[in-house]
């Protein structure tokens, strides 16, 4: 059969090259066509569009690109008419893809299938109009999206399992490294518990919470070694740019090993292996620092506090920003955000979490449920298997 993919970033990139995998797995004669990027060209098939060129990010960068945009959707839209697939897959980014659903739900037959489902749940939730009418089949990988989309708005999904949880035990299973062994590859004193620092993977959101993580180090006693989990798509000068333009003189901080604040680099699993407790950005980085079992402190600083505050009290529609406590559907982790993110809150949380404290048994309880809720099936896996089925039987 040939599919179509469109994804438009890097983790719909790596998600959608797993499904292309699993989907060659079941399908011995699949062809694919595809908007996305390296991991995915990886599996075979032909490239269209890499997925940098639809990336555009915020409210500027969109207006400052939109022809550019419209240009792609255009090209996109011709195209899987002239390649008639059997199915489109689309993985996450709604912004395009839902635009692509409703050309081909009423231009083509082609069924539309939905690998990741968009957060609507927080944001946008008048989607699910356009979702329930150009949407096929929609593949989850929250198992909280199940009841949002099937009890409240009457919408049939699919869980699937989450790729996280899956990545998680696929290295966990493979991983023997001491922490001793882990300390001397890495220039850290293996005496001394770690506390990682998982600052983001874009530039603004190490530039924004970066210095307030090390704030918080330095204000701590000696006993612990701190650890910077660098990004691969970020180099190493813009990490000592942000480090030291911190109210902190050059002398006190430093990103270069050996020195108070650490850095490892492409070892953020390794160093969630043999962490303590973690400062964390919000983001994916919260789920897999839970599946390490690494007590966090999430911490995220937003532009007017108290604003973001209101809006998220009275506009948004979830109670959390973290991974963790949405799947948990309880607060297992601490949300320093907006008018709740100051280097006195974060050391406070962070202490209340270290060896001994009450607060991190809790935090430790609550990570199981979320593990056990996560479930621990294959996403790609049984997508594909799903996907199949249906696209055989159309």
């Amino acid at each position: 059969m040939r599919y179509y993919l469109i994804v438009g970033e890097a983790s719909g990139d790596l998600h959608a090259s797993r499904l292309m995998h699993a989907l060659k797995e079941e399908d011995p004669e699949a062809e694919f066509r595809f908007f996305g990027g390296d991991l995915m060209a990886a599996e075979g098939g032909t490239r269209v569009r890499h997925y940098k060129d639809l990336a555009y990010m915020g409210f500027i960068p969109v207006l400052l690109h939109l022809r550019t945009i419209f240009r792609n959707m255009a090209f996109c839209k011709q195209d899987i008419v002239a390649w008639r697939p059997d199915v489109v897959i689309l993985v996450d980014y709604p912004g395009f893809n839902l635009g692509i659903a409703k050309f081909v739900h009423a231009k083509t037959a082609i069924p539309v299938y939905y690998y990741i489902s968009p957060k609507i749940w927080a944001w946008k939730e008048w989607r699910i109009k356009s979702i329930k009418r150009d949407v096929d089949e929609m593949f989850s990988i929250l198992p909280f999206e199940v009841p949002f989309y099937e009890q409240k708005h009457h919408f049939p999904i699919h869980y699937v399992g989450n790729p996280t949880a899956e990545e998680v035990r696929t290295f966990l299973a493979g991983y023997h490294e001491t922490k001793d062994a882990f300390c001397q590859r890495n220039n850290l004193d293996p005496s001394k518990p770690i506390i990682a620092l998982l600052a983001g993977s874009r530039k603004q959101e190490i530039k924004d919470n970066l210095p307030a993580m090390i704030r918080v180090a330095r204000s701590m006693n000696g006993n612990y070694q701190y650890v910077l989990a660098c990004a691969p798509s970020i180099d190493d000068a813009f990490y000592e740019k942000v480090a030291f333009s911190s109210p902190l003189s050059r002398k006190d901080v430093s990103v270069n090993a050996g020195a108070d604040i650490h850095a490892v680099h492409d070892a953020t699993y390794p160093l969630l292996a043999h962490a303590t407790a973690a400062l964390v950005t919000s983001g994916t980085a919260t789920l897999e620092t839970a599946l390490f079992n690494v007590p966090q402190v999430v911490c995220y600083k937003t532009p007017v506090p108290k604003i973001i505050r209101w809006g998220f009290n009275h506009i948004i529609q979830c109670k959390y920003i973290s991974l963790v406590n949405l799947i948990a559907d309880e607060e297992v982790v601490p949300e320093l955000f907006a008018d709740r993110f100051s280097v006195d809150n974060i050391r406070k949380h962070l202490l209340a979490i270290l060896p001994g404290q009450t607060r991190r048994k809790k935090m430790l309880e609550g990570y199981r449920v979320v593990c056990d809720r996560l479930g621990s099936e294959s996403a790609p896996e049984n997508a594909a298997k799903i996907i199949c089925e249906k696209t055989h039987s159309v």
